[in-house]
């Protein structure tokens, strides 16, 4: 009789089957105790991940759909979804770096020019004996004194050139004082200018136009007394404006707003050039042989000494060519062999000169302006003063 209607195979089949069943829950439970579940199967790779993988660049980072807002780089827990990856084209490894197609190359620059080397500084050369003053090293010393600390002399003759034009300015004064007084004032308000100028230039203070244009008026002022109170009166006309230009010179310093030292050093150049300027008047009031001995013994003087001998031959050959122009001046007037002391006398005031416009370093302005002066400008006392004994 068969049980429940069904054939032997069919029972043996679902005998089969609930014992394999059994011994598969006997084998899970010993292998996940405690009711562990079985870990979801390892997910495969997509054909187009395979495909991906194989092709991409191991230094590019992969490229999401942009309809994608959050999504895991790694495997996530939803079975359902996995963000779809785009598959990137290869890229030949020298075409990696090469620019976008739409962008435009940048034009080529300008090749940097070279800095070019600093020369080290070198002295100017030496023109005429001596150089112009530089401006460069410690500006708290004069030039006089880095000219000492050089081993250069601070001393410079202003040379034949200004030589020249101080012998042709004395011969013009010679030539004038035999005119009359008032030709010679031609070549005296010329000298008188060049003074001024030339002492504030000496001093170190250009431009000093108010200095300069105060010490000339003064000249012009002395000039103007003298010939309006005649010789007789010189001395009280040079020493009466020489007062005065003092004094205004005083009064216009006290008004200035500069500094003490610098009211102090315009106020002594100011009434030093001024006294220069009135004394170059003398000139005018001396006697017109004695202007002529004078003219003549200076010019002869600055040339003599202008010539390149040792210093101690120079200085007695200038002393004896001074007193032989005296001599030969006193010929033309006149006076004679007693021309020979005035002659000298002027030459020694004209060396005096020199050396003054030759001091501290001086540039070639100053011995175009005091260098021709001051010869003539000290033999003003000596021309009026000895030519009033010998006349």
């Amino acid at each position: 009789m068969r049980p429940y209607g069904l054939p032997r195979a069919a029972r043996s089949r679902c005998s089969r089957r609930s014992q394999e069943g059994e011994a598969r829950n006997m084998s899970s439970d010993q292998q996940y105790p405690y009711g562990q579940q079985q870990p979801y199967p390892e997910q495969q790779p997509y054909p187009e991940q395979q495909q991906y993988q194989q092709y991409q660049d191991p230094y590019q980072q992969p490229v999401y759909d942009s309809g994608a807002t959050q999504t895991w780089d790694a495997e996530t827990w939803d079975t359902q979804y996995q963000p779809v990856v785009h598959p990137a084209q290869p890229v030949a490894p020298e075409a990696a770096y090469l620019p976008p197609q739409a962008a435009y190359p940048l034009p080529p620059e300008a090749p940097a020019p070279a800095p070019e080397p600093v020369a080290a500084y070198a002295p100017p050369a030496a023109a005429d004996g001596y150089s112009a003053p530089t401006t460069l090293g410690n500006a708290r010393i004069t030039d006089a004194q880095r000219a000492r600390a050089e081993g250069r002399s601070p001393i410079i003759p202003p040379g034949m050139q200004p030589a020249g034009l101080t012998a042709a300015l004395g011969m013009l004064f010679a030539v004038c004082a035999a005119i009359g007084p008032y030709a010679l004032l031609v070549p005296l308000v010329l000298l008188q200018a060049l003074t001024a100028a030339g002492w504030f230039r000496l001093n170190g203070m250009w431009p000093a136009r108010q200095g300069i244009a105060l010490a000339f008026a003064g000249g012009l002022a002395a000039d103007a007394v003298l010939l309006s109170v005649g010789r007789e009166h010189a001395p009280a006309a040079i020493i009466g404006t020489l007062g005065v230009w003092v004094l205004l010179t005083l009064v216009l310093q006290l008004r200035s707003h500069a500094g003490a030292d610098e009211r102090m050093y315009g106020l002594m150049a100011t009434v030093a050039s001024a006294a220069l300027a009135i004394l170059a008047t003398g000139h005018l009031a001396a006697a017109e042989d004695a202007v002529v001995i004078g003219g003549i013994a200076v010019a002869v003087t600055v040339l003599a000494r202008a010539l390149p001998l040792p210093g101690a031959a120079s200085v007695v050959l200038t002393l004896l060519a001074s007193a032989g122009a005296g001599i030969a001046g006193g010929g033309l007037t006149g006076i004679g062999a007693e021309g020979a002391l005035l002659g000298l006398v002027a030459g020694v005031c004209a060396l005096v000169g020199l050396r003054v416009a030759s001091y501290d370093y001086p540039s070639r302005f100053v011995h175009l302006t005091a260098g021709v002066a001051l010869p003539l400008t000290a033999a003003a006392p000596a021309v009026y003063l000895i030519g009033r004994a010998l006349v």
